[in-house]
Parts: C-alpha cells; structure tokens; sequence
C-alpha cells in the first residue's frame, strides 16, 4: 500500500519540530537548513532511480557519466554528496562542514543551482543533524510527487511560524489552486512578479499534468526580491522537477523579462498597500498603462502590471486587499479604464484570516483580456464568500461555468446562492 501523504508530512514535521524546540535556533534560522534536506533527499533519491535503470539498460563497455544523468532530467549527485553517505559518516567528522561541502559539490555540478543550496550547516548542532539525516532517511519511496507534498508542507508550517514574514513567501495551497485552475494555463509562458517560494509555477504544473498535457508546454518566469526566497523557489521547483527563469528584482522599478504584452498567464499574491514607492522612477515605465496613482500606496501599481504584461488575450489571477475594490481618487479613475477595457472578468472576496500576512479580508481578481472577443465583454461576475481557508471546493466550478451564462452568482455569509441578471459594474 502507498504511504498516506498526509501522514508522511505531518509525522515527519512533527519530529523535526520537536528538534528544533530543544534546540537554541528560532524558526527562521531553522528553516531553510531543513528545506535543504529535504531538497538533497530528494534529488538523491531521483538520481538512485536513474543509476538503476542507467546500469539496467547499460552494456557495460562504456562509464556511465554525468552527462547520462543529465539526458534522463535528473541532477548529477558526486559521491561525496549522496544523503547514504553522509548518513553514515565516521562518528568524528564534522557533520555539518560535511553537508556544507556536499551542497557545494551539487551545486559545481549543477550550473542551475549556483548559489541556490543552503550551506550554513555547521551553524547546527552535531547531534539535531544526524536526528534530521536520520528522520529525511525514513521518507518512503513512492511514485509520484512524494517529495514535492513535504517541501510544500513544510515552508506552509514554516510560514505559519514566521508570522507576518512567512506570508511573503508563502500563500495557502488552496488560494493557488483556486487561481490556477480558473485561468487555466495549460500552455505558453508564466509569470509571478512576486513569486515567493515558487507556490503558483508548481501548481500550474500539476494542473496541466492532471489534464494529461505535457509540462515542457509551460516556461515559468518569476521576481523576487529577498535572495533567500529566490533561493526557496528555485528549490520547491527542483524538487516538483521544475525548473524557471527566476531574477532577483525590485518589481516596481525593474523588468528583467521585458514583460510587456509579454505573457499568456500572469499569477501572484503581491504584498498589500505598499507606501514609498518612487513615483519619479517608473512615470514613462510601460506596464503601468493607465496613469500612475496619486495615493502613497502601491496596490494599483500591481494591478497594471498584471494587466500590463498579458499578450492579448493573457489571464491574470491574483490575491489583493479589499480596500483597492472601492479606493477613491486616481485609483477610482484606473479602475474605471480598468473596466472599459473589458479585460475585467471576475471579482471574489475572501473572507478574514485566510492569510498569514493579515486577519482583513482579501480579494481575488481575474482578468481576461480575450474576454472582449466574447458575449461576455460587458459582465463581470461578482463573488462575496465568507468561508475559512481550505473549503473552497466547488468554487472553481462556479467561476468555470459563469463563463458560458449570462447569469451572476453570488454567495451569502450563510453559504445561500442567489442568481442575478448582470448585475450592475461598479465605479466605486
């Protein structure tokens, strides 16, 4: 019988946080460490894989080499880096020099990795290593995306312990699920302008690997800021067997992927109602289309670059506070250029606490800017949602099927549905 996903991670978080708590290390000097095993666990596994059936299918007359390993999409992993051996490393040898040395080896060997690996080992306790060596040793081996599910459950546990830090690298699964699967990318090119832990790039992957496409139709494009979150990202896409054009960037100010008009899905949680962005620095930047907002808050900045960058017929999904869907002034005035350029399709507000950012209620917009093309052109649907964080099922059906009805759904706090005709568009 496969093992129970489930139980895998939380008995596997559950023991390696109980290390950390009879350790001197806070949460965030923890973190990354762990992520890295798990990381080296997992690419040590993949490449274990490829030796078996490289030796199977082999002649014997000639070494197998790195370059065979690379040919099956899998990192080369050197001897010296291989998690048995450092499992079973003298009982005098300094063990985290040793995994230090190791995540150098992967990286010299791996070009897509450079400076990616966390290599702070030594700064852990001899014996809180060996324990989590041991503990990363006893995944069991299954088919499928194993590892992907603990890395992923592991930066959701870790984010919930940072506090309002861990919101700006990680967003609930169900929110990402919920955005990937109503703009639907099942091909082109992607991009997250504040891409965090990489959370949007693996759940379009699994959602075009669940509708039987090929994963290769996709090319993932992200920004960051924060190097370390960068370097999370760019983990969480090894380990799903991904990989992306990530920079490290002031979005605001920079755009390394010559973005605009540029991208058939854009995708992000930016963070909210940002102040002190430099005007002076971005007036005669193309992805801010419409006109710059005179309020000291950076939400419609965002908004323009998620419209700015789509190619003509793009869709967009992305989290953003509640406040921007009645703000006054200039941003009342894009926001009505926003709606006469019909890319505007639907609206859904979450109810509190669904993030670790904040306890306010958020808001999920949607655009498409094909949408002109179709009978739906004039509408937008308009979603209100009071419900905690992981019950959204049955949502992406609403929001998949509003696309063919001339009909508005919307939901009480008690979970009532109501249709509407087209309900009117509002400018405030």
């Amino acid at each position: 019988m496969p093992a129970n996903h489930t139980e895998v991670e939380k008995r596997l978080w559950e023991a390696a946080d109980e290390l950390r708590a009879n350790s001197k290390l806070k949460s965030s000097e923890y973190s990354v460490p762990v992520l890295g095993l798990i990381f080296l666990r997992y690419a040590d596994q993949k490449f274990a894989d490829a030796e078996k059936k490289l030796t199977a299918g082999g002649s014997g007359r000639r070494k197998i080499g790195k370059t065979d390993y690379q040919a099956q999409g899998v990192l080369y992993i050197p001897e010296k880096a291989r998690f048995a051996t450092l499992l079973n490393l003298p009982e005098g040898v300094d063990i985290g020099k040793a995994i230090n040395e190791a995540m150098k080896a992967i990286e010299a060997e791996n070009e897509d990795l450079k400076d990616v690996l966390p290599k702070t080992y030594n700064a852990l306790e001899k014996g809180l290593l060996v324990s989590l060596l041991k503990n990363f040793s006893a995944i069991p081996i299954t088919e499928g995306d194993a590892f992907g599910k603990i890395y992923e459950y592991f930066l959701g546990k870790f984010a919930m312990a940072e506090g309002q830090k861990g919101g700006e690298f990680f967003t609930p699964i169900s929110i990402v699920k919920l955005i990937v699967e109503t703009i639907e990318p099942y091909h082109g090119r992607i991009l997250d302008p504040a891409c965090g832990s990489g959370g949007m790039f693996v759940q379009s992957a699994a959602f075009v690997g669940h509708h039987k496409k090929n994963v290769n139709e996709i090319s993932i494009y992200g920004q960051e800021k924060v190097a370390e979150t960068i370097r999370l990202c760019k983990m969480n896409l090894a380990v799903h067997g991904l990989s992306g054009d990530i920079r490290q960037s002031n979005t605001y100010y920079e755009d390394p992927h010559k973005s605009v008009g540029k991208f058939d899905f854009v995708m992000a949680n930016p963070p909210f109602n940002v102040d002190k962005v430099e005007k002076e620095r971005i007036k005669n930047d193309p992805r801010y289309p419409f006109e710059l907002p005179r309020a000291d808050n950076a939400n419609y900045l965002w908004i323009q670059i998620f419209y700015g960058t789509l190619s003509a017929t793009g869709r967009a999904g992305f989290v953003m506070a509640n406040s921007a869907g009645d703000a006054r002034g200039s941003e009342l005035e894009i926001r009505k250029k926003l709606l006469q350029s019909h890319a505007v399709d639907v609206v859904v507000s979450i109810g509190p606490n669904f993030f670790y950012t904040v306890t306010l209620p958020c808001t999920l917009w949607f655009f498409d800017r094909g949408k002109i093309k179709t009978k739906r052109k004039d509408t937008v649907l308009f979603i209100d949602i009071d419900i905690s964080s992981g019950r959204l099922t049955g949502l992406t059906v609403i929001l998949l099927l509003s696309k063919s009805s001339s009909f508005r759904i919307s939901f009480g706090s008690t979970g009532e549905r109501k249709l509407r005709r087209k309900p009117e568009v509002s400018n405030s």
